[in-house]
This record gives structure tokens, sequence and C-alpha cells, in this order.
């Protein structure tokens, strides 16, 4: 990584929206920066005279007193944080970073696309962007609420992944170089290979619910991995729920046949259209059962349906679709199951059903909802 790229990076450590990744190559760049020549790249620092002196004579003596390299490097971790930490206040009271910059930071109701070499892009819902590999060259394009992967024929002999992420009260939907749609509903998140590889599975990871369209290829059976459980497919149509936050990851299966194995013990369960697999999470064990196809695919179209559906379960839906936040103080509620359906009603016309037909008293306020 070369300076210009680490500025660039340090520019997202300030706006809050620094991968993992790019936080590991931001120190190591600072690192062997700091070895070579004797003190922090200018970016950083602009001069000592940007910290006060006490602080920045402080933290030479630190440096100083580390003469083994492999004692630098564990201080270094912690140097480093300390000098950025110290110089964000500054330099945002001094007016470094400009507009421009300042347009990097990125709310939390946008969609993003993380590039594999950590880049994170803002994706407009009714926008058109281009992605481009390391080479230059296009892999894929926007257009309106769909990315569009194509197969160019370039032989690869290394993955590279990207990952969309779907805040709530969103929806997209990503085509995938094989051909295979993906529906991903609010709160959700998909990392797949921008091209696959010949003589390997078409593997895929998720979080949170997706509809998957898969394309056939009997050669490359097509992976969907969610946390502990693969979802194997050759070519078929199914709804997969997978959020963090619930106890089961459920598998409802629309036409052909998927396999859905539990990765610790290697168990495979066979499922038919029709039918849906509910993994227990903390049990580690399938149930399967008669699925409303209907109910739990609505979300591709904007619908929510609830049938004899736990209250619990319902906040969680409607927080995701709405990007709302709900807060239940009534404790009856929640061993209660309700029945309904949604539209193109708001938020408010959603509680006011409720309160017309099951009495729940409540509060709005923005975006946070307050059920007494």
């Amino acid at each position: 990584m070369n300076k210009k790229q680490a500025k660039r990076i340090f520019t997202k450590y300030v706006n809050n929206e620094c991968s993992e990744r790019e936080l590991e190559l931001l120190e190591a760049f600072l690192e062997s920066y700091q070895e070579r020549k004797g003190r922090w790249p200018d970016f950083i620092l602009g001069s000592e005279d940007m910290f006060k002196e006490q602080s920045w004579s402080r933290i030479q003596e630190k440096l100083n007193s580390k003469k083994k390299k492999k004692s630098f490097g564990r201080f270094y971790k912690y140097a480093a944080i300390f000098v950025i930490s110290l110089g964000l206040a500054y330099l945002y009271q001094q007016g470094v970073f400009s507009k421009h910059n300042e347009q990097l930071i990125i709310p939390e109701e946008k969609i993003t696309l993380q590039l594999d070499n950590g880049t994170l892009e803002v994706v407009e819902e009714d926008g058109s962007i281009k992605i481009v590999d390391e080479q230059g060259n296009v892999v894929g394009v926007q257009k309106g609420n769909q990315l569009i992967y194509n197969n160019n024929g370039v032989k690869k002999e290394q993955l590279v992944y990207n990952t969309l992420v779907v805040p709530y009260g969103k929806r997209f939907q990503v085509k995938l170089s094989d051909g295979t749609v993906v529906d991903i509903n609010a709160g959700s998140s998909l990392k797949y290979p921008v091209n696959f590889i010949k003589g390997q599975n078409r593997q895929v990871f998720v979080e949170g619910e997706m509809y998957f369209n898969v394309a056939k290829d009997k050669e490359h059976p097509f992976v969907v991995t969610a946390k502990d459980m693969d979802v194997k497919v050759l070519g078929t149509q199914f709804n997969i729920s997978s959020y963090p936050e619930d106890n089961k990851i459920n598998t409802v299966l629309v036409e052909g046949a998927v396999s859905i194995l539990d990765k610790q013990s290697s168990v495979a369960t066979e499922l038919r259209p029709g039918f849906m697999a509910s993994w227990d999470k903390q049990k580690k064990d399938i149930v399967i059962k008669e699925a409303d196809i209907e109910m739990h695919t609505a979300w591709i179209d904007g619908r929510i349906i609830f049938r004899h559906t736990n209250f619990n379960n319902v906040i969680k839906k409607l927080e995701r679709h709405y990007n709302v936040t709900i807060l239940n103080n009534n404790v009856e509620l929640s061993s209660r199951y309700l029945a309904a359906s949604f539209d193109i009603e708001t938020i408010e016309d959603v509680f006011d059903a409720f309160k017309e037909y099951y009495g729940i008293d409540y509060t709005i306020s923005d975006n946070k909802i307050i059920i007494n």
C-alpha cells in the first residue's frame, strides 16, 4: 500500500467507515513508515505542532524506549491509536478534512457495497454505477435497484468477493455472474464472488433474509452458508431467513430440491417444495414442517403478512421493514399471536390498525414507537 492509499483509508477511519481489513492495512503501513522514516506520515500529524507539546514528547519517549522490534510492534498498535485519537478533534477543528471528505460519511440508512480491497461504495436505489476490478475491467453494473454481474469469460484462479449490505427499510436485488438472482430483504448482507471458479462450488454467505432463484449448473452446486448451516442446491427457488437476533434459521423451498447441512454434525436433511426447514441455533437440530409460501415470500413485493404470529416476531419484522425502533412496555402482548397483512400502509397506519383490532396503546415520535 502506498502513501496515497493509506491517506484515503485514514480519512475513512476518521469518518467511522473503516473496515477491519482497512484498519489492519493502515496499521501495517504506519508501522513500516515509522521504521523507515523514523516519524509518522504528515497526513496523520501534519506537524508536531498539531499536538500539545507534552503529549507528543510522551509518545516519543515511549517510542525511543522500545529497542526490540517485537516490543515496538506491540506498542505501536496502541501508540498509533493514541496518536490518531489525539489528532481527531484538532483535525476537525482546523478543517483539515474538506467538505468533499465530509461526504464520505455514510448514513446508516444507505445501501453499501464493499469491494474485495475494502473500498466501500454507496449504492443509491435509483443510481447507476460500474463495478471495476483491480485490472480496470468492468465486472458489473447497477441498474436501479439491481446489481448485475457479468460472466466475461476471463479465467479466474482466485475468488474475489463483494459484500452488499441492505439496511432496515430497504430491499435490493443482485444478479450473480452465473445468472442466479438474489432478492435481499431489509437488515441483510450478502457476500458473494464476483466470478465463480470452474470446478468449485458456487458458494455465497448470508446474514438476514433472501430469496434465491438459482441458475442450474449440475457441475457446480450452489451453496448458501448461514453461520453453521449450509443450503446446497443445483437449481431451485427458496427463501432463507438468518437474522443474527433470531433463534432459528428458516429455509422455505418454493420449487426444486435442497439439502440442509449442519456443518458441525455433517448431518444433511432433504427438503421438499412447500416445506420449511427450521434450524435451531442453540439445539443444533432441524424441524421440517409445511410452509405458508405466501407469508414467507410476500416481502419481495413489499408486503408483510402475519398469520398467527407471535407479537415479538411481529415487532422484529416491522422494525426491519419500516426502519423504526419499537419498545414494548406491555408484557402481556409478548405472549399474544396476531394476524394481519400490510402493503402500502405507513407505520402509522399499521399501528392504527393494531389499536383498532387489538387494543394496543402506543405513541410515535420520529422513528421510535413506544407500546404501553
